[in-house]
């Protein structure tokens, strides 16, 4: 309200009055109603049952959720095409790198040389140097894809990279280069700096990019060089990864075993506490 009306503005309660409002409501319903209600009819039973999704209990039309679920298709729709062109030797390496862990217990030798930051130092100089010309502006671009990949291995190592087997050998790792007691503040190594090209194949072939929220545009980039980079890894195959694994030592996998002897532990005691003992006693029977 923006304006105080007087008893000499307002009407009287009559039959006469009633229909004056009446008829004034009628004059100035929009007429948006109208036509909305024509297209409800001609569109059919399929955006019916659409709209009747998005209607809530109180007749009411709620309009966030269909708006959101229209921009989440329409997203989907737009997200251009990003698999990678793994070469066929680098699809042999991840073979080798799996049998050497999951069947050998072999581990990768630590400290690598050339690290992921090697490795992506050599490709940002080659890119410069060469200036390929399927790669859009190369001088500007690669040094963000290069510092971009560095940041994502940093982050993703140990959740997404390693082999259970792995990672005592990481905790070990950063007890040496990261957390110890005789690491200097500031001088702690990221293990972009201790991992090599084993393990940045594996993030590169897990298809990372599909799960970045990139624009379609950088997407389309990032696919180029990282293509790119795949291609070199690829033709420098024998002088960047590990030819020979080294063999994990009796007590290392006495450690990983003990470490599965508690999560098979600790998951009897969990079954015990909510299921009670009679369920473990008849697992063990049968």
């Amino acid at each position: 309200w923006d304006e105080w009306a007087p008893a000499s503005r307002l009407l009287e309660h009559n039959e006469n009055n009633l229909a004056m409002q009446k008829t004034l409501q009628q004059t100035n319903a929009p007429a948006a109603s109208t036509a909305s209600v024509s297209k409800s009819a001609k569109a059919g039973t399929t955006m019916a049952g659409a709209g009747t999704r998005g209607a809530r209990k109180d007749g009411t039309r709620g309009t966030k959720r269909g708006k959101e679920e229209i921009r989440f298709r329409d997203e989907t729709v737009k997200k251009p095409d990003i698999k990678l062109t793994l070469p066929e030797l680098l699809k042999a390496q991840l073979v080798d790198d799996w049998e050497c862990l999951a069947k050998n217990n072999q581990l990768v030798t630590l400290h690598r040389n050339p690290t992921v930051v090697g490795l992506l130092a050599e490709f940002a100089a080659y890119i410069t140097r060469t200036k390929p010309p399927h790669l859009r502006d190369p001088a500007l671009v690669v040094p963000t894809i290069v510092s971009e990949l560095q940041v994502y291995f940093d982050r993703s190592l140990g959740a997404n990279l390693l082999y259970r087997f792995e990672r005592p050998q990481c905790a070990e790792m950063r007890k040496q280069y990261v957390t110890g007691p005789k690491i200097i503040t500031g001088q702690e190594k990221e293990v972009s700096a201790v991992y090599g090209a084993e393990h940045l194949l594996r993030m590169l072939a897990s298809q990372m990019i599909a799960r970045t929220t990139l624009d379609p545009e950088s997407v389309l980039l990032v696919r180029d060089y990282v293509n790119e980079l795949l291609s070199r890894m690829g033709k420098e195959r024998d002088r960047i990864f590990q030819t020979e694994y080294e063999s994990a030592s009796l007590q290392y996998q006495n450690i990983q075993g003990m470490n599965n002897l508690s999560f098979v532990l600790v998951y009897r005691f969990v079954v015990f506490k909510v299921y009670g003992a009679q369920l473990i006693t008849n697992s063990r029977s049968g």
